[in-house]
């Protein structure tokens, strides 16, 4: 089971077994391997603004 992630700024959680096929990115994608320029689809908040929810 991979990890969920939260971001920090407005509480969205990217569940890698649901990806964010909105923006490119397939389910089945670990948060690790999201692209660089991946941003929170809710607020536009940068991968480093996301933490592991336990």
């Amino acid at each position: 089971m991979m990890d969920k992630y939260e971001c920090k700024l407005c509480g969205y959680i990217y569940d890698p077994a649901q990806g964010d096929p909105d923006n490119g990115v397939p389910a089945g994608t670990a948060f690790e391997k999201l692209p660089a320029s991946w941003v929170c689809p809710l607020c536009g908040a940068e991968i480093a603004e996301f933490e592991k929810v336990n």
